[in-house]
């Protein structure tokens, strides 16, 4: 089939800190054909290495605030005194092309993208095995205890919200959880409603 004649697919994969979204994205990347990172508006400043349109879009306040009000954002929050988004422009294009897109956002992104693109998003959030596994894993980390102690009350504060997706998935092996979110991503594109090119086949 051609794959111009697939709908992407918006993949959404969040998780509280520790339970190890970013490697399960990461592997995902590398080993899907046809799927790519959804890069993120930032009013921060770039950091050393960063480049424009590959890591980030950096924008100043002002002009983040007129894409929000010309709605060229999909999804935006403020976080630690900056604003972060998705523009609108890169996702819808790569969908109509059935290009498949990955985000790394929070359940509050995930609401907002659900409801921007209501029928372009599957959704996977990621549990730890346990509250006692995460809070070892964040310990881990060698974080100072203070650090700890607030990534545990927001990842207590993210889980509450694992109704929310489609799908959830507890990370315990993760060879296991990088197999099951690609198996939510395949089954995704060949949803019947994702496949226009079944208009014209010819019965």
């Amino acid at each position: 089939m051609n794959e111009q004649g697939r709908r992407g697919v918006c993949l959404v994969v969040a998780a509280p800190s520790g339970a190890g979204k970013s490697t399960i994205t990461r592997a995902l990347l590398a080993g899907e054909a046809g799927l790519s990172l959804s890069i993120s508006v930032t009013t921060r400043a770039p950091r050393v290495g960063e480049r424009e349109g590959v890591d980030y879009f950096f924008r100043d306040q002002a002009q983040f605030d007129d894409m929000v009000a010309r709605r060229d954002l999909l999804e935006w929050a403020g976080k630690f005194g900056r604003s972060y988004g998705t523009p609108r422009a890169p996702v819808e294009a790569a969908l109509a092309a059935g290009q498949d897109v990955a985000f790394d956002i929070d359940w509050q992104g995930h609401r907002q993208l659900r409801s921007a693109l209501p029928g372009d998003v599957v959704s996977v959030f990621i549990l730890p095995p346990s509250i006692e596994q995460l809070d070892a894993r964040l310990r881990g980390r060698g974080d100072a205890p203070a650090e700890i102690e607030r990534r545990m009350h927001a990842a207590r504060e993210e889980m509450s919200h694992w109704r929310e997706f489609d799908h959830v998935v507890v990370n315990a092996h993760l060879a296991t959880a990088i197999d099951e979110v690609r198996a939510v991503l395949h089954a995704a594109r060949s949803a019947t409603q994702r496949q226009v090119w079944l208009q014209s086949f010819a019965i």
